[in-house]
């Protein structure tokens, strides 16, 4: 029996492993690096052993620091979670042969489908239908689009949707890059590129002893760049369709056995709306979006996973499911700016109603797996995702109401997230028809799902409401304070006046209050604040009542309503005259590193020309010219570290 369990990964997965050890009486070991000593993986752990440094390289997918600590910590066993070592087959052999139990798959299953072009052989050999590959030199018109893979990659990075021939070459060795950048293997393939199929995927268990289930499809094709942020079970197209389940199901079963598989696993099938399938690859671990099949089934993955590493068979058969579970990915990122990563501190994470965390709800209700809880400094080392927030209920409408009103009241303030976008796509008509593919976002317009809930009447309001809370929090920390609520002004006439910047735009707010606290002068909408706390604003507009949650930090301040959450930036009275930067100065958008520098001091460029690229986050981010003119500085070069706000590039505009 397993008595102390090392986890190899981070964050949500890393907590979600440990409460199902808690629950069996299994000790716990952490790793963690310097971002991460202060996360809160680590503090749930019984254990936790340092991994020096912060790059995924030289801690999370180091082998031999890795079970170093193993070996330190006194742990029997490891589970690699997902993502980092979790389907490196060097890594399961190399735990095995240092004496520790690995509670996954066989490392020869693991290298069969490690390589995406070899699994596809294997399967096509096994009777599983596979899309055929396409060698990139015979690609013509009739074959476009074309979509170009990392042959070891996942989770979006290495693929390429190639939609006309003049582009093929380029994003080959774009993708080529990326995949060497994240995997450490440039191979790719070129595949036929469906552009609205639908992204089913069919859990696996199989034991020891010859058991093989499958337990359950979820779907997951509302995707982005490849990499999915909201998956459900039961696939609405499978409950349409009445034989698509079994056949799924059926070809899941012979991809597991074809390659002797023991573990959890995830078979992945790119579905179209006839109920045609191909086979896209098999995950050997446990999937970020597995909560979803707990939430219908009970059952729990990871302790069957540690039950198989312990040799214990299967029942004959999985339990049914039952109702309907969706789960959402919440990331640190702006679907506005090209999904452009966040992080910083995330100075309040609160999301109401939730009935349980890392566990499966009793009935219908909200279950959350967090990496992150309110102080944790999201770093730029490692995936932007925060939390998942999964709903289960009877039914597929209900449940998704419910996960969207849990969105909507959420208080998550420090970092900016796409938590707007899931609350458009969750209340959705044609995602409540049961109409979702992988062409979602693109379909119904991403500049319409990614715009945020607070619309321009909701931030005129918040603009209101922190304005006169920031007023209360000064006059509670008077020393002598008067008996007029506005506070004491030398030109009674003129008001109040406050400035905050949102977005990209400064406002300021001019304000005042009579004797008995109405709103006099600039107030929007005939605002009446009825109740003015530092923390809270009452307002009344047309006899309906708002009330404004009103949350400061350093250099921001968060207003929640039902309208939307609005984030401001106050605007300082006296700003540093040397924090200015200069005219054409292309400052980093987030903390990163320097991947590629595309230009030199002196050249000509025009707007929209790639500049330079940033790792962060686990992506690559190209920055632009603004407009045409001359690079007259480049102040960085490949393998800088850098901050949010630091000078990359400055290019005078031709008109200047």
């Amino acid at each position: 029996m397993i008595t102390r369990l090392l986890v190899a990964n981070r964050g949500e997965i890393a907590r979600r492993i440990f409460r199902t050890c808690d629950t069996l009486g299994i000790g716990t070991v952490a790793v963690y690096t310097d971002a991460d000593e202060r996360s809160p993986h680590v503090r749930a752990a019984d254990t936790a052993v340092r991994l020096p440094g912060n790059a995924p390289a030289e801690s999370y997918l180091n082998i031999e620091r890795v079970l170093e600590a193993a070996r330190a910590s006194g742990a029997d066993a490891v589970h690699p979670g997902y993502g980092f070592l979790s389907e490196n087959a060097a890594f399961a052999r190399a735990v095995i042969e240092r004496g520790h139990r690995w509670v996954g798959p066989p490392p020869d299953a693991i290298e069969a489908m490690g390589s995406k072009v070899e699994a596809k052989r294997l399967m096509a050999k096994a009777g599983v239908p596979v899309l055929a590959e396409l060698e990139a030199e015979r690609v013509t018109e009739a074959d476009l689009p074309v979509l170009v893979k990392a042959s070891a990659g996942g989770g979006g990075r290495g693929m390429r949707v190639v939609t006309a021939l003049a582009d093929l070459d380029a994003e080959v060795a774009a993708a080529r890059a990326e995949a060497e950048s994240a995997f450490g293997d440039g191979t790719v393939f070129l595949e036929r590129y469906l552009p609205a199929g639908r992204h089913i995927e069919v859990q696996v268990l199989c034991d020891a002893h010859g058991t093989v289930w499958a337990v359950g499809e979820r779907e997951c094709s509302i995707q982005r760049r490849h990499q999915k942020i909201i998956e459900e079970s039961p696939s609405p197209l499978a409950e349409r369709l009445p034989d698509l389940r079994e056949r799924l199901f059926g070809a899941a079963r012979d991809a597991a056995r074809a390659i002797g598989y023991v573990g959890a696993g995830t078979v992945e099938f790119l579905v179209e709306e006839d109920g045609r399938f191909h086979f896209l690859e098999m995950n050997t671990r446990l999937q970020v979006e597995h909560p979803v099949t707990e939430c219908v089934t009970g059952l729990d993955l990871v302790g069957l996973q540690l039950g198989i590493a312990e040799g214990r068979p299967l029942p004959a058969g999985p339990p049914p499911s039952l109702g309907h579970a969706i789960e959402v990915r919440l990331y640190a990122e702006d679907p506005a700016a090209d999904w452009r990563p966040s992080s910083g501190t995330l100075h309040r994470f609160e999301i109401p109603g939730v009935a349980a965390e890392f566990t499966v709800p009793l009935g219908t209700g909200l279950r959350l797996d967090s990496g992150v809880d309110s102080g944790t400094v999201v770093s730029p080392f490692y995936d932007p995702m925060l939390a998942k927030l999964i709903s289960v209920a009877p039914t597929r409408d209900v449940a998704a109401r419910a996960l969207a009103s849990a969105l909507r009241r959420a208080r998550v303030h420090g970092v900016t997230t796409n938590r707007d976008l899931l609350v458009r796509v969750l209340t959705h008509e044609a995602f409540l028809a049961g109409d979702t593919d992988t062409a979602f976002l693109d379909r119904h317009g991403l500049d319409t799902l990614a715009a945020p809930l607070a619309d321009d009447r909701a931030v005129r309001l918040s603009l209101l409401a922190a304005a006169v809370a920031d007023s209360a929090a000064n006059r509670a920390e008077a020393r002598v304070q008067g008996r007029i609520p506005s506070g004491w002004r030398n030109v009674r006439s003129q008001g109040q006046r406050k400035r905050f910047t949102h977005g990209d735009t400064e406002h300021e707010v001019r304000y005042s209050f009579t004797s008995d606290g109405r709103l006099l002068g600039d107030a929007p909408d005939h605002a009446n604040a009825t109740e003015v706390t530092p923390e809270s604003v009452v307002l009344v507009i047309d006899n309906v009542r708002r009330t404004f949650a009103v949350a400061r930090h350093p250099g921001l301040c968060c207003v929640d309503s039902a309208l939307g959450s609005v984030a401001l930036v106050p605007v300082d009275r006296f700003p540093d005259p040397t924090a200015q930067a200069a005219p054409g100065s292309l400052l980093a958008p987030m903390p990163g590193t320097v991947a590629h520098v595309a230009v030199t001091v002196g050249e000509r460029v025009n707007a929209g020309q790639p500049l330079l690229w940033l790792e962060a986050m686990k992506m690559r981010h190209q920055i632009n010219a603004p407009a045409d003119g001359v690079v007259t500085e480049v102040g960085v070069e490949p393998g800088d570290q850098v901050e949010v706000g630091r000078v990359l590039a400055v290019v005078e505009a031709e008109e200047t």
